[in-house]
C-alpha cells in the first residue's frame, strides 16, 4: 500500500437517529440556499453550480487532508454537497432541456456508475471501510451524485399532477420509515439500506425546502429563503454541538 493510500480513522459519523435529524435538514438547507442564489439573487443555475462546486471540491479536499472526524467540517462537505447538487440538477433538468425524467435517469446512472467503479475498486461501499484517501474520494463524489439525483427526483415527484410538495414530502417519509423497518427486520444487506435511505433523504429534504419557499399559488408557504436557510443552519448547528457524534467504528 502507497503513502497516500495509508489507512487513516474513519471521518464519518456513525449512523444514528441525530445523523439522520441533521442529514435531512442538510438537504432542506441544500434546496433554500440553492434556490436562494440562482433564483433570488438570480445567478441562474450554471454560474450558481460553478461557485458551489468550487466550493465542495475545497470542503471535499479539506476533509480528505483531515487527520480525525470533525463533525462541523463533515457536515459542511454535506452541505456543500446538497447546494451543488440542487443547482446541479437544476440545471440538467431545466437549462438542458431534458426533464424532470431524463435528469432523474441520467444522474442514476451516474450515481451507479460511481458505486459501481467504487466497488469494484475497492471491495466495499460500506462507510465503515472509508478509510483511505481514494475511499474518501469515490465516498464524496457518490454523495454528491445522490444528492443531485434526489433533488432531480424529488421535483419530478412533486411536480406530478395531483401530488405536490406535501404529499411528496409523505410519500418520502414513507419510504423511509419502510427503510428503517427492514434494516431492523429483514437481512438485507444494511450497506444497501443505508444508500438507499441517504438517497432518499435528499429529495425529502428537497420537497421539504420548495414547501417552504416555493409560492403559495404553486403549493408553497412562500418563506424568504434567506430566513428559511438561516434557521435551517441554526438548528443544525445546534444538533452538532448539543449531541457529541462519534466516529464511525471499523469492522473487526
Amino acid at each position: 500500500m502507497s503513502m497516500q493510500e495509508k489507512e487513516s480513522p474513519l471521518k464519518v459519523p456513525a449512523v444514528t437517529a441525530v445523523f439522520w435529524m441533521i442529514k435531512i435538514l442538510a438537504t432542506t438547507l441544500g434546496e433554500t440556499g440553492g434556490d436562494a442564489l440562482s433564483m433570488s439573487v438570480e445567478l441562474g443555475y450554471l454560474v450558481s453550480t460553478v461557485i458551489f462546486f468550487l466550493i465542495f471540491a475545497l470542503a471535499v479536499s479539506v476533509q480528505i487532508k483531515a487527520k480525525q472526524f470533525n463533525p462541523v467540517l463533515y457536515w459542511t462537505t454535506i452541505i456543500a454537497t446538497t447546494t451543488v447538487g440542487t443547482t446541479l440538477a437544476d440545471f440538467t433538468d431545466r437549462s438542458l432541456g431534458i426533464g424532470y425524467a431524463g435528469g432523474s435517469v441520467l444522474l442514476l446512472a451516474l450515481l451507479l456508475a460511481s458505486l459501481f467503479s467504487w466497488y469494484y475498486s475497492l471491495g466495499s461501499v460500506a462507510i465503515a471501510t472509508i478509510s483511505t484517501p481514494k475511499a474518501e474520494a469515490f465516498y464524496w463524489i457518490t454523495i454528491m451524485f445522490s444528492q443531485t439525483l434526489g433533488t432531480a427526483l424529488g421535483d419530478w415527484i412533486a411536480d406530478t399532477d395531483g401530488v405536490g410538495y406535501l404529499y411528496s414530502a409523505i410519500i418520502f417519509s414513507v419510504a423511509l420509515v419502510c427503510i428503517a423497518i427492514a434494516y431492523y427486520q429483514s437481512r438485507i444487506s444494511h450497506t444497501l439500506l443505508f444508500w438507499a435511505a441517504f438517497i432518499l433523504t435528499r429529495p425529502l429534504g428537497a420537497v421539504i425546502g420548495d414547501l417552504l419557499d416555493k409560492p403559495i399559488a404553486k403549493g408553497g408557504l412562500e418563506l424568504s429563503r434567506y430566513s428559511a436557510s438561516a434557521v435551517l443552519l441554526m438548528l443544525i448547528v445546534f444538533l452538532i454541538f448539543i449531541f457529541k457524534q462519534e466516529a464511525a467504528e471499523k469492522p473487526h
